[in-house]
């Protein structure tokens, strides 16, 4: 069967020659035939000239993965030992103290591994795939990052969409080969957390926001604080590290609440710090309470999963702010992030600081944030968190 090839339209040309990573369907000019998933397809330019080569899915929105691009290469079990060697020594620095044994170890394209996230929760590896190409050479892929990463135990699981595909790929989530355990307690700068690695929200735990943590703790001496969407109580065990006087978490969800208890209990040198759970949706709450804190931390799931979604995530987070602002204290700070990638940062950043202004009070913006160097961004989409801090009078 002939290779198969394919030419884009000129801007998706462009986009690939500037390091962008994925092929819409929508940009493809002409292939030679159909393909299969996984499969390997060359990309040329108009002149006939190499331009990059990827992953093929017939049934994704993104009809190719690039995985080189600019000069061709041997795309074997040693291009991805490469690969993952290149993503362990970015991380060398966040594991190098023993003090952290959580991290991202491969974030999908931007480490070069399209469509697959692994995170390590101490002992354990948890590898997701959210692309179909991944599927038919799982089996060299496990054994590259047995090998680089060394867990002592494996866990795959799947994205939502692909779990029927896997499914008829004869693979199965969970444990591969040895056993571990379900709930496991890694340590992120010193302190303690569980990671429920099996059915846990993306592999276990939000890793990406260590470093907004540790801000919030520099920022937590004295104050009351109250943690807004507070998932597993990953802030609110920084805050009480960092001094806080009360800590009032708000979740909708009872198994989120539960989860921070524990977190909170498996660090009993925070002890002594009034702490309170409150099952409420976050919206209702904020418009119905009347108390004051000195800290408020929002960091609310993703409130626009589709660029449709836009304009809706966009009015949420003027209330959810707004509503914010409204419960701190004078010289209050509010720390507001979004995880959404169809809004970006600078809007975000704009829409923040508008509702600090219409509150009508003086404030200082004390910092922004964005990708922790275990979360790198390598292209616009991957590009999601971002976190501003104000202080208002």
């Amino acid at each position: 069967m002939a290779r198969l090839r394919m030419r884009l339209l000129p801007r998706a040309e462009a986009a690939v020659r500037r390091g962008h990573p994925w092929i819409f369907a929508e940009s493809i000019k002409s292939q030679n035939r159909e393909g299969d998933a996984g499969e390997l397809v060359v990309l040329y330019d108009r002149r006939d000239r190499f331009l990059a080569a990827g992953w093929y899915d017939p049934d994704s929105p993104i009809r190719v993965r690039v995985v080189c691009a600019g000069e061709p290469a041997t795309i074997d079990r040693a291009w991805w030992l490469g690969r993952a060697r290149e993503a362990a020594a970015l991380r060398e620095p966040v594991f190098s103290s023993g003090e952290t044994t959580g991290a991202r170890c491969v974030n999908g394209e931007s480490d070069g591994f399209p469509g697959l996230v692994a995170d390590r929760y101490a002992d354990t590896l948890v590898v997701k795939l959210y692309s179909a190409v991944w599927l038919g050479r799982w089996a060299e892929i496990e054994g590259v990052l047995r090998e680089v990463f060394e867990p002592e135990h494996l866990v795959l699981r799947f994205s939502r969409n692909l779990r029927e595909a896997a499914g008829a790929a004869g693979l199965k989530e969970g444990f591969r080969g040895a056993e571990g355990e379900e709930m496991v307690v890694f340590r992120e700068n010193g302190l303690r957390f569980e990671a429920e690695v099996l059915r846990g929200q993306k592999t276990g735990f939000f890793l990406d926001q260590r470093d907004n943590r540790s801000r919030v703790e520099a920022l937590a001496a004295g104050r009351k604080v109250l943690n807004l969407f507070s998932f597993s109580g990953g802030f609110s065990a920084y805050a009480a590290r960092g001094g806080a006087r009360r800590i009032v978490d708000v979740d909708i969800s009872a198994h989120a609440l539960a989860s921070a208890r524990r977190n909170l209990a498996l660090n009993p040198e925070l002890g002594g710090v009034p702490h309170d759970g409150v099952k409420a949706d976050v919206f209702e709450w904020l418009e119905q309470s009347r108390d004051v804190f000195d800290l408020v931390v929002c960091d609310p799931p993703s409130l626009a999963k589709r660029d449709r979604d836009r304009d809706g995530a966009l009015s949420a987070y003027r209330r959810l702010n707004a509503a914010a602002l409204a419960r701190l204290a004078p010289g209050g700070r509010l720390v507001s992030a979004s995880c959404s990638a169809h809004i970006p940062t600078d809007p975000f950043f704009t829409l923040v600081r508008g509702e600090a202004a219409r509150s009508g009070r003086g404030f200082r913006e004390l910092w922004t944030s964005g990708h922790a160097a275990d979360h790198p961004a390598t292209f616009p989409e991957a590009s999601y968190l971002k976190a501003i801090c104000l202080e208002v009078d």
